[in-house]
């Protein structure tokens, strides 16, 4: 009888507890449990607290805010905490989650645990005294680590441009690369190896005692591809981009504040470098603090790893201390359209290596004509459904601006000889051709004209890149 009880008992004590366990499980009871039991942890150990702000003292963005917050948007527990903040991403469709002010999130490394807490723009790191040593600089090289990829595995450039003495942001999406932009393929070699050069000479800049940046100068004409290279700069090196437009600045204090506020690893911009000078009594940037600017003296007080890229129209005029060595690294010429150039054209707009127009191309380029490679490539742009429609206007256009010779008289007999049908087309169809120019294309071709800066042209033709 007794044996009979106790087993009884036992399966009395099992339903209960099954009972139980079900009815924690349905209900808030078990949440409510852990709860308690993690606050009597914390009760019974000291703890030490680690705060890290998302600004500096100077007014900068703490970079080990950015990697913590990486880390800890990134972990499990964020979906138990009990307010989340829910974002879409701006590449794809995916949700992200970004924990909520004063949630506490839990972290588990080398057996220890952890907490983190989101107050007032900064997070604050909760250690046990007795584990501080142990895990405090293993866990934070580990945050760095899984924020680095993190970031790798999701970067988005950004195109930051300064607006009322603040930068405004938004996504860069520029899809020139080296591989789409047309120059020529010595200096395209030479500038990605000089980029990778750069990038991985920290300790020898270092070590000689300079700021760790670049300065590029793009000069030449507007429309031959200065804008289009920087892009494809900043996609090679996954670097982001700081528009500096100096009219928009109001003084010294103002340019150095917003220099400060750039990070690491970004392309330092100002276009137009020539004709701002000319206007630069209308701003009130001094000469000293445009230099000051351009040697990179408060690039060394925040961070390094940055690349400036000033770009002009002509060089002409311009003063020499504002170009000498060591302010300017590397001066890069950007003529008008060349034939070599021209064919790189063809092929990127139209997929033509070869044609028959060619030659006639290639005359009216040694007759002197010139036009810059935007033009001649909005040209074969609206004309890509017939490669020898879009050849014709081409030639049509340098004509127009100046070309002439044997290759133009030819043109111009064979059109008046041979009057097309009025419904003639060429490769797929289009257009006809006739000898005259239409009145819609002299229409388009006076819209393509672009305006630049009344400078004298450089008379300067040095090689493509030139160290100084």
């Amino acid at each position: 009888m007794f044996v009979v009880n106790l087993f009884l008992i036992i399966f009395l004590i099992i339903c209960l507890l099954f009972l139980v366990r079900l009815l924690l499980h349905r209900t808030a009871l078990i949440y409510v449990l852990r709860k308690w039991v993690e606050r009597i942890d914390d009760q019974i150990h000291v703890h030490q607290q680690f705060r890290v702000p998302e600004l500096n003292e100077s007014g900068q963005e703490n970079q080990l805010y950015r990697k913590v917050q990486l880390y800890v948007n990134s972990l499990a527990s964020v979906e138990d905490s009990d307010y989340t903040n829910l974002f879409s991403s701006e590449e794809s469709n995916d949700i992200v989650l970004a924990l909520e002010d004063d949630q506490i999130i839990r972290d588990t490394f080398l057996g220890a645990r952890v907490m983190w807490v989101r107050i007032d723009r900064s997070f604050v790191l909760k250690i046990k005294k007795k584990d501080k040593r142990r895990i405090l600089k293993p866990y934070l090289q580990h945050i760095h680590t899984i924020s680095n990829d993190i970031e790798q595995r999701g970067k988005i450039l950004k195109l930051h441009m300064n607006t009322n003495g603040k930068w405004r942001s938004i996504q860069f999406n520029h899809p020139s690369t080296f591989d789409t932009i047309v120059v020529h393929l010595d200096l395209k070699n030479k500038i990605k190896s000089d980029l990778e050069n750069f990038v991985n000479s920290k300790q020898y800049y270092h070590k000689l005692g300079r700021v760790w940046r670049r300065s590029y100068l793009l000069y030449g004409p507007s429309g031959t591809g200065k804008s289009s290279f920087i892009a494809a700069i900043a996609n090679f090196l996954s670097y982001d981009v700081y528009n500096f437009d100096l009219s928009q600045i109001e003084d010294d204090d103002n340019l150095n504040l917003l220099l400060l506020q750039t990070k690491c690893k970004s392309l330092i911009v100002v276009e137009d470098l020539d004709c701002y000078i000319s206007e630069k009594s209308r701003t009130g940037i001094s000469s000293s603090g445009l230099l000051n600017f351009m040697d990179g003296i408060l690039c060394s007080s925040c961070c390094d790893e940055r690349i400036m890229i000033f770009t002009m129209n002509s060089k002409g005029g311009i003063d020499f201390d504002l170009l000498r060595p060591g302010r300017i690294d590397v001066h890069i010429y950007f003529p008008l359209c060349d034939f070599n150039s021209f064919k790189g054209l063809a092929s990127n707009y139209l997929g033509v290596k070869e044609h028959k127009l060619f030659q006639q191309v290639e005359e009216i380029f040694q007759g002197g004509a010139t036009m810059s490679p935007a033009e001649i490539g909005e040209l074969m742009l609206v004309n890509r459904s017939s490669p020898s429609r879009a050849l014709k206007s081409v030639i049509t256009a340098l004509q127009a601006n100046g070309g002439g010779g044997k290759a133009a008289m030819r043109l111009r007999d064979s059109a008046e000889s041979s009057p097309a049908p009025s419904s003639a087309t060429e490769d797929g169809g289009g257009a006809a051709w006739k000898g005259t120019v239409p009145k819609e294309f002299r229409k388009l071709y006076g819209m393509l004209r672009l305006r630049s800066c009344n400078r004298p042209e450089s008379l300067d033709h040095e090689s493509d890149m030139i160290e100084r």
